[in-house]
């Protein structure tokens, strides 16, 4: 599951909606302790399905660390507005929403984090406008589109969207995720915070992300030459892209490369303190 155990915004972060020019944007926002002043800005995009709550157990090490840490849903994401319009879910457009995040925090530039198909959003901002970005961070994201299982379980999900309401298709997905056992040891909180979510979505925004992840271009080309330093990492037992398709983009852009252990395709959740270090440990040692 990509969502933490636990749902408990640390003392250190705040939650309110960001104004930017294309619009408000939910966010947790957490600074260092004591109101000392951060060392740097990460900003933190969540992946398909997800929200800013996929980072909660790793906002309070990185402000811990000295660093400002903003987690952001996009747009269409549980508590950001979205658009019943399907051209706002282009990436292009995805991309342009996080441009926009970054300025409206007035930091400078930012360093970037995209878990999953939030990678591919970072990517689209980063190629569209390097300046704003100190670093960007694709974290279990791919090159390309999804294959094999994984496509052929987003190409149903897209049919299901297609054919039924938010509401009827959580019921299908949650009774299939109670069958298989995947709720043992999550909350009922979590559960019922994972329905509210679903939806809560804009339907708009969930068939645009479906469909990039089926059918988005290779641009790590265009990535490598922004010249913006790079950093892919993903869970050991990733199974949404491939490791080796991964480490291969990693080589393609010239990027530090980083396996993390105990984790599958949510580090952030399934190892929050390997995770922290290492993102502490990759933005001090840059410029």
């Amino acid at each position: 599951m990509s969502t933490p155990p636990h749902l408990r915004l640390p003392d250190c972060a705040k939650a309110y909606l960001l104004d930017t020019d294309r619009g408000p944007f939910a966010v947790h926002d957490a600074t260092p302790p004591d109101g000392a002043e951060a060392t740097a800005t990460l900003l933190l995009v969540p992946g398909f399905t997800g929200s800013k709550e996929d980072f909660i157990t790793a906002l309070e090490p990185l402000a811990g660390a000295g660093y400002r840490a903003v987690a952001v849903d996009q747009r269409g994401q549980f508590e950001t507005p979205g658009s019943e319009d399907p051209a706002a879910y282009a990436l292009e457009a995805l991309g342009a929403d996080v441009v926009a995040v970054a300025r409206a925090l007035g930091d400078g530039p930012v360093h970037l984090v995209g878990h999953s198909f939030g990678g591919l959003a970072v990517r689209a901002a980063v190629i569209d406008d390097p300046a704003v970005f100190r670093s960007a961070t694709l974290l279990c994201s791919g090159p390309g589109p999804i294959a094999g299982a994984e496509a052929t379980r987003c190409q149903m999900f897209l049919e299901l969207l297609t054919e039924m309401e938010l509401p009827e298709i959580w019921t299908f997905i949650s009774s299939m995720a109670e069958a298989n056992d995947e709720y043992t040891g999550v909350g009922s909180d979590v559960v019922d915070f994972l329905g509210r979510r679903f939806c809560a979505s804009a339907k708009a925004s969930l068939i645009g992300m479906a469909t990039i992840l089926l059918d988005t271009p290779d641009r790590t080309a265009d990535l490598a030459g922004t010249g913006v330093p790079l950093l892919v990492a993903y869970g050991e037992d990733d199974f949404i892209w491939p490791p080796t398709e991964q480490a291969d983009m990693a080589a393609r852009l010239g990027a530090r490369h980083e396996v993390i252990t105990g984790a599958a395709h949510s580090p952030a959740v399934q190892a929050p303190e390997t995770f922290a270090r290492l993102m502490i440990d990759f933005v001090s040692t840059l410029p």
